[in-house]
């Protein structure tokens, strides 16, 4: 089974700022929530872990599962703002609206990382691990995870772009025999 989660809050998520790739760490309510998601994963047995290299992700990891420690993987680092990185996110520039407003049909804004982009890292991520037995633990990020779970359901054509995944949500895969199967959020 593959376990994908989102890393717990930081000072900048609770600020409202759009971090991507600023290498943050937790604040006391992400490790409050990373230590409520190891509390839901108690019990299963991980072989693996992965996370982004980006110290909230890896932070998160640690407290899920404190016996391994994570492989970091670059392809599962959060989009590239570029230009737009810690941006207000109640005051955002317009062209950054627009795409936040329909991920499914409006190209990012110059200087940004494309969605295609994202999911093409992801799927090279999953296809790498696909073959392996056991329980997986990936680390990563909102728009990263959202590249994971659409690599892994082409059929949703886009739906997962415009689902909010909160900090510490979680979701779970099939892995048999190589076989991938359909995320589905752990529920609390």
């Amino acid at each position: 089974m593959i376990y994908i989660i989102r890393h717990g809050q930081t000072e900048m998520n609770y600020r409202r700022r759009l971090q991507g790739r600023s290498d943050v760490p937790l604040n006391d309510a992400g490790r409050a929530q990373a230590k409520e998601a190891a509390g839901r994963l108690a019990g299963i047995p991980f072989d693996y872990v992965y996370s982004s290299p980006l110290k909230r992700a890896v932070e998160t990891a640690e407290i899920l599962v404190p016996s391994i420690p994570p492989v970091l993987d670059d392809r599962l680092l959060e989009m590239d703002y570029g230009p737009y990185e810690g941006c207000d996110l109640t005051n955002l520039p317009p062209e950054v609206l627009v795409f936040f407003s329909d991920f499914i049909h409006e190209p990012a804004p110059a200087g940004m990382e494309q969605l295609n982009d994202v999911v093409k890292r992801a799927g090279e991520f999953l296809e790498e691990i696909r073959y392996l037995e056991g329980n997986i633990l990936i680390s990563t990020h909102a728009i990263a995870m959202k590249g994971l779970i659409e690599y892994l359901t082409p059929e949703a054509k886009g739906k997962y772009w415009n689902i909010f995944i909160g900090n510490c949500a979680i979701y779970q895969a099939e892995n048999h025999s190589g076989i991938l199967g359909i995320p589905t959020e752990l529920k609390p």
